[in-house]
C-alpha cells in the first residue's frame, strides 16, 4: 500500500533533504528509520526539497509498503529510529494516484527574521538575523510587484534545475512581534519579522534571494520600486546576495480536501 507522512526537522545539522552520499541529509535519516520500522528498503517522495540549513514544519513524503501496520503505528514505529531533531507526526494511507509532489497544488514557507541589535543566541540557526530596523511598509510595498505570475530569473540560483523560472507567488503576508515601543536606553525595539511565502511552486534560493532584497528595500537601501525592476531584469546580478538559509522553514505542501490530509502541525504555533 501506499503510504504518507508528516515529516518536521531542524535542518541545522543536514545537508539538505535530498539523499547523498555522506548519508547526512534528513531523508537519508528518514529512509533509514522506515527502512528499520518496517524491515525492507523504503524510498521516498517528498513535496519540495529543502537546502541545507533549512528547516520543515510540515514536509509530505510517500513510499509504498507491504508492511501492513496502523497510522499510529508508523509513527511511533519510525520515531523510535530517528534522531531527535526529525519527527514523524502523522501517516496516512493514501490511493496509488496520490504523489506528494505532483499532487500538490502549492507550497508554503516561512523565514523567521530576528531585529536586534544583539545576534541571536538561543535561537541561534533557527532565525535570520539584522542588526538595523527594518520598515514593514517598505517592505510590504515591495512584496506587493511579485505577486502573481512572473518570471522570477533574477531570484533564480545559478544551480537551479527547475525547467521554468515562470512561476506564481498567492501570497506574501509579513508581520512584526514585539514590543511597540522601545525600552528606557534603546533607541528602537527588538522584535521578529515573519515573512510567509505561498506559491505554486519555488525556485532554487527564491526564497532566500527575495528575503536579501526585501531586507534591503526594509533597512532603506533601496527604494521599494527597486524590487519591480530587480524581477523585470531578469538577471540574477540585479538581485541583493542570497540571504541566511537559518530561519527559513518549509511549513508545507498544500493538497486539494478529497486527500484527507491535514493542514498544519503543532509545529506551526511555535514559530515567532
Amino acid at each position: 500500500m501506499r503510504m504518507a507522512l508528516g515529516v518536521s526537522y531542524l535542518g541545522q545539522r543536514y545537508q539538505g533533504w535530498q539523499s547523498q552520499p555522506s548519508g547526512q541529509t534528513v531523508q537519508d535519516r528518514l529512509e533509514a528509520a522506515l527502512a528499520q520500522f518496517a524491515t525492507h528498503p523504503v524510498s521516498t517522495l517528498c513535496a519540495g526539497r529543502t537546502d541545507a540549513g533549512v528547516h520543515g514544519l510540515m514536509q509530505v513524503v510517500h513510499f509504498d509498503t507491504e508492511l501492513q501496520r496502523s497510522p499510529f503505528s508508523w509513527v511511533r514505529g519510525t520515531n523510535a529510529f530517528l534522531p531527535p531533531d526529525i519527527a514523524v507526526h502523522w501517516a496516512r494511507p493514501v490511493p496509488e494516484a496520490f504523489h506528494a509532489r505532483a499532487c500538490a497544488t502549492a507550497r508554503r514557507y516561512a523565514y523567521v527574521l530576528l531585529q536586534s541589535p544583539v545576534r541571536p543566541s538561543v535561537e541561534a540557526g533557527r532565525v535570520g538575523w539584522v542588526f538595523r530596523p527594518l520598515d514593514g511598509d517598505a517592505m510590504r510595498q515591495a512584496a506587493a510587484h511579485l505577486l502573481g505570475e512572473h518570471d522570477f530569473t533574477s531570484f533564480r540560483a545559478s544551480a537551479c534545475q527547475a525547467l521554468s523560472p515562470v512561476k506564481t507567488l498567492h501570497r506574501i503576508d509579513i508581520t512584526r512581534k514585539g514590543p511597540a515601543q522601545p525600552e528606557p536606553g534603546e533607541d528602537w525595539s527588538p522584535c521578529y519579522w515573519r515573512f510567509e511565502f505561498e506559491g505554486n511552486a519555488f525556485l532554487h534560493h527564491m526564497i532566500r534571494n527575495i528575503m536579501g532584497c526585501l531586507v534591503a528595500i526594509g533597512q532603506g537601501a533601496r527604494p521599494a520600486s527597486w524590487m519591480a525592476e530587480v524581477l523585470a531584469a531578469r538577471s540574477r546580478d540585479a538581485a541583493a546576495p542570497t540571504f541566511s538559509p537559518d530561519g527559513l522553514y518549509f511549513l508545507g505542501p498544500v493538497y486539494d480536501a478529497a486527500w484527507g490530509l491535514p493542514r498544519r502541525t503543532a509545529a506551526y504555533d511555535a514559530l515567532p
